[in-house]
Formats: structure tokens, C-alpha cells, sequence
């Protein structure tokens, strides 16, 4: 969705003439400061809010307690989760410290959405199977790594060739969530379904190349760093993406990576076609990663660490799961 005239609007009302737009300053910095493109696009989104509920003030203008005031709105109004909050407090946080300059006391009277405590969905290791053989092709592997690797969604969607180990069974996960890495395992029943798929991606390489194209996009400063690594074999990524685009942050023309909803919508139709009444996403398979892994005996730290989890009472929320009915215990009648 484009904002281009909406920005102009709202920028207008709060910029000095001859100034920098507003939102560009935002999006310089974000850019500065390596945030995601996603994350990018969530913060834009919610500044821009901030700002069209208190035009034509400038935000430098207000104080803690506008902030205060559009949360609360947020939250008794609008009836958002916590996390949207959440969200929307970082994004105000970041356009007053990083941008503005201004540090916002801390908010007391913030009427905060609640934070529901839920349990993951978990399919048992039959329905994961059923699940499974109703996917075919690339949407099979992807959804295979997600349950046997344990991957996030985007995990996988942006892995890249030189992080698959097939001697060693390992994946390395980069830039992750908290933008840290690890490793994983990779299992060995997907290795010549993996093989076929980086056979794939060094022809599609190759045909790139030819066309004058074949340089992926590289994190932070690697691209001045190493000018000719985007085009190399090993930088490419494992699931890239059908058609070449045009990158909105440089405005090159290059191939991505698989749009996430490609394996969201297959695995929404294999769930139907299964019978499952239980609502089921990618991320149910990482859930079943890690209560299949515990059901089996495996150490918690070990989990935690394959996760990629920072603190081991995330992990803990799978024993509540696991195969033994609630709170893990055994009922009496079956004993």
C-alpha cells in the first residue's frame, strides 16, 4: 500500500519549510541502524498514526503524556493485543529517542492491553504426518525444515545456501530473532530433497547471471565490505523467489527470497484437506519441534539452544503440551 500522499499530507503540516520530511528522517535512521525492512514498515506505520491524531502539532511539541494518550486509546478504544501495543510503544520510543532526540519519561498511566497467557497449538507425530504428505515439492521441504529444524517461518524463507551443512547436518541460522545466531540440526530424510533444491537454485543462479542480474541482497554493510559476494553461489538464497523485483530500499532489480505466504496458504490448505479442526500455521510445526523433541526424552537446555530461545522459561512452555494430557500428568483411569 502506498502512503505517498498521505505522507505528503501529514509531513507538510509538521515540517519547517525547506526541512527534511519527517517520516524520511525516520526511515533514514531506521535504515542507519540496520532494522528490518518489516520492522521498517511497522513503525512507519505507527508514527504515522501518532502523528495524523495530534496534526498539525509537530511530535517534538508534545510530551509523555500525548504518547500516554494514544496507547491508552489503543487499548481501550481500538481493543488491540498487548503485542500490537507493544509494538506501537517501540515505534513512538524509537521516533522520540533516535529521530527527535527527546527522551519520553516512563509512562506510568498507560492503561496497557493484557497479555493473554496461551498455549501453543501442537498436532500429535501422526497428524504432523498426514499434514506433511499433503504437501509436495518446494512447500514440502520448507514445511519439512520447519518441523524437522525447528525453524521460524522467515527462518526459513531467507536461508541461504552457504549456511546448509549436508556433511555435518547442520543449518546455521543468521540474524535471527533478537538478531542472533545458531545452529540447528538438519534432518538427514530431507537431504535429497535438499539436494535437488540448491541443484535448482545454482541453475536459476546461473541463468541470472546471464541475464545481467544474479546479485541477492546482502545484510548491513557486506556489500561495500565484499562488492562481489552477491553474486556468489553461497549467498543465494535456498527458496528464492519466482520472479525478479525491484528492492524498495535501493531500488535494484534483484531476486528475493520466497514470499512467506506461498507456504503459509499451502500449509492452511493441506490443514483442511487433513481434516484438522484446530487451527494450523507454520508455526504449529516449531511448536511440534520442540514438544516431539521433549516427548522423546530430549534436555530442555538442548531445545532451548535449537530453538533459539533466550531464556529457558520460553522453552518451558512445551511441557505443558506434551502427550500426557493437561499439565503433562497421567489421568487416573488410564493408570
Amino acid at each position: 500500500m502506498s502512503y505517498d500522499g498521505e505522507d505528503a499530507a501529514i509531513t507538510g503540516c509538521v515540517t519547517p519549510p525547506g526541512g527534511p520530511r519527517l517520516l524520511d528522517q525516520v526511515r533514514g535512521r531506521l535504515r542507519l541502524k540496520h532494522y528490518s525492512l518489516r520492522t521498517e514498515q511497522a513503525y512507519l506505520y505507527w508514527i504515522r498514526r501518532y502523528v495524523r491524531a495530534w496534526l498539525p502539532r509537530h511530535p517534538a511539541e508534545l510530551d509523555g503524556a500525548a504518547v500516554e494518550a494514544f496507547l491508552t486509546g489503543l487499548a481501550t478504544r481500538d481493543n488491540v493485543a498487548a503485542s500490537t501495543q507493544n509494538q506501537a510503544l517501540a515505534a513512538l520510543l524509537f521516533l522520540y529517542r533516535e529521530v527527535l532526540g527527546i527522551e519520553l519519561p516512563w509512562m506510568e498511566n498507560v492503561v496497557r492491553a493484557k497479555r493473554p497467557r496461551r498455549l501453543p497449538v501442537v498436532l500429535s507425530r501422526a497428524q504432523v504426518v498426514r499434514l506433511l504428505e499433503r504437501l509436495s515439492g518446494r512447500e514440502a521441504l520448507m514445511a519439512g525444515l520447519l518441523y524437522g529444524s525447528g525453524l521460524r517461518l522467515m527462518e526459513c524463507a531467507r536461508l541461504r545456501v552457504k549456511d546448509v551443512d549436508l556433511e555435518r547436518n547442520e543449518l546455521t541460522i543468521r540474524d535471527g530473532k533478537g538478531g542472533k545466531d545458531r545452529m540447528t540440526v538438519l534432518p538427514g530424510a530431507l537431504r535429497e530433497a535438499l539436494l535437488r533444491q540448491l541443484a535448482e537454485v545454482r541453475l536459476l543462479h546461473s541463468r541470472d547471471l546471464a541475464c545481467g542480474l544474479g546479485r541477492v541482497h546482502l545484510p548491513h554493510a557486506l556489500a561495500r565490505k565484499y562488492p562481489n559476494a552477491a553474486a556468489e553461489p553461497g549467498w543465494q538464497y535456498v527458496f528464492p523467489a519466482t520472479r525478479i523485483s525491484v528492492d524498495p530500499r535501493d531500488g535494484v532489480r534483484r531476486r528475493h527470497h520466497i514470499d512467506e505466504k506461498v507456504l503459509q496458504s499451502a500449509v492452511r490448505r493441506a490443514a483442511r484437506e487433513a481434516g484438522f479442526d484446530k487451527p494450523v500455521t507454520p508455526h504449529t510445526l516449531r511448536h511440534c519441534f520442540a514438544t516431539h523433541l521433549l516427548e522423546s526424552g530430549a534436555d530442555i537446555r538442548t531445545v532451548q539452544e535449537l530453538l533459539g530461545h533466550k531464556d529457558v522459561a520460553t522453552t518451558q512452555i512445551y511441557t505443558h503440551v506434551l502427550n500426557r494430557g493437561a499439565l503433562g500428568v497421567l489421568s487416573p483411569l488410564d493408570r
